[in-house]
């Protein structure tokens, strides 16, 4: 088992008692910070008392079995670990292990009347506030412990702002460290170079450098800077292979928009191939009239079976259903996924970086919402004040949510 410099100081400080109640490591992707705090994790459960309850924590439960549970099978072996995300209990060295997920401010209900002795968190920063208070509350035993993982965020995240920047009387004792992708020996050089290239901007400094910086300025920078670099003119339709469609709808002055998006065999690209836009309000028989002529026109050169909708109007979603179903069209209409909208960002931030993603010329909204798109300098999110074409932007990233993953772990040469 192959051991850093960086992550042998960190055993070191474990095991010589630097370690706090809260702890942190922190830093850019692929710097070895998951898999170390792994260590330490086992290392912690190992010194608690036979009977002691912990919990593991992810955003999601399929975010913490993959990024976590799975990489810590490997790690000690199923002796020595057993159990699964979704019985969300298991046993670590013969302790009691919990399993929950901090998709949003409710889910401190579901750690309410624990009482904890460890808790590991992974990517703390998408955690809600709530949460993480709640769970603070619930290591009430002597000596109880949190180790945490995560990527820089702004500097007004909660988690900064509340715990990391304060210099109080009152202010936690934090144990705290960096760990960037410089500090992992063990990754191939040509592979650190071409990562490097895949991130641009806000999340170069906050992914690669590590930085807790600010969101300012273009949130597609690259596009923002020159748009032909991802626009055609045209696409053969034999080179796509399936397509979706995203649905964002209107009200209180935005607009509804369809956006169609193609993908490549393997997921090497994703284009957008067609467009709605439409910001007067309309009666919901003629967008289900608009919607209907768009898929038909859609279907008639790709193959299209599944709508993504904003999950937020079950109402218009249904009409879109039976106005489908009237018109024989034999589409699936699912709610979207709705992910962070960070995430979502990140995923067309890397698409971009690589070349894996373009766009029709016909698709003027999306081209102008992707060019236009800002952060907002009070929230650190992305601007969304009615200035900007914030639902050509919501509809393109419904269509390409469920795909993610694959679109992510496409191999190109040199690159993962």
């Amino acid at each position: 088992m192959e051991i850093s410099k960086k992550q042998m100081e960190l055993i070191r400080d474990l095991r010589s008692g630097k370690f706090r109640r809260i702890n942190l490591l922190e830093g850019s992707v692929r710097s070895g910070k998951t898999w170390i705090s792994l260590v330490l994790w086992c290392m912690i459960v190992l010194k608690s008392p036979k009977n002691a309850a912990m919990l593991m924590s992810g955003k999601t439960l399929t975010t913490l079995k993959r990024n976590v549970l799975e990489p810590l099978t490997e790690l000690v072996g199923r002796k020595n670990f057993s159990g699964s995300a979704e019985s969300k209990e298991g046993r670590l060295f013969g302790r009691k292990i919990y399993f929950e997920g901090a998709n949003d401010e409710s889910a401190e209900s579901k750690i309410r009347g624990m009482t904890l002795y460890a808790a590991y968190c992974d990517e703390l920063t998408l955690f809600p506030e709530e949460f993480f208070m709640m769970l603070l509350s619930r290591l009430s035993v002597d000596g109880a412990t949190v180790l945490a993982t995560t990527n820089p965020d702004s500097p007004s995240h909660w988690l900064m702002r509340d715990y990391l920047a304060r210099n109080d009387k009152n202010a936690p004792e934090i144990y705290r460290r960096k760990l960037t992708i410089d500090d992992n020996p063990f990754l191939p050089k040509k592979y650190v170079s071409e990562l490097k290239k895949e991130y641009t901007g806000l999340f170069y400094r906050r992914f690669i450098l590590g930085e807790w910086c600010a969101a300012e300025g273009a949130v597609y920078g690259d596009f923002a800077e020159c748009p032909e670099k991802f626009i055609i003119d045209e696409i053969d339709p034999s080179e796509i292979i399936f397509t979706t469609v995203g649905v964002d709808f209107g009200g209180n002055g935005s607009a509804h928009a369809f956006v169609l998006t193609g993908f490549t065999k393997g997921f090497r690209k994703a284009i957008t191939l067609d467009e709605y836009y439409r910001k007067e309000i309309i009666s919901p028989v003629a967008l289900e009239n608009d919607f209907t002529e768009f898929i038909r026109k859609c279907r008639l050169v790709y193959r299209l079976t599944d709508v993504y909708c904003d999950s937020a109007e079950q109402t218009l979603i249904k009409g879109l259903r039976n106005a489908a179903e009237r018109a024989g069209l034999p589409v699936e209409i699912h709610n979207a996924k709705k992910g962070a909208i960070s995430e979502r960002i990140r995923l067309y931030d890397l698409m971009m970086s690589r070349g894996q993603y373009t766009i029709l010329r016909k698709c003027t909204h999306v081209i102008e919402a992707f060019s236009s798109a800002l952060w907002d300098d009070k929230t650190g999110k992305r601007l969304d004040n009615g200035s900007t074409n914030i639902d050509s932007l919501d509809a393109q990233e419904y269509s390409t949510e469920y795909f993610a993953d694959d679109l992510t772990n496409v191999r190109f040469s040199g690159t993962m």
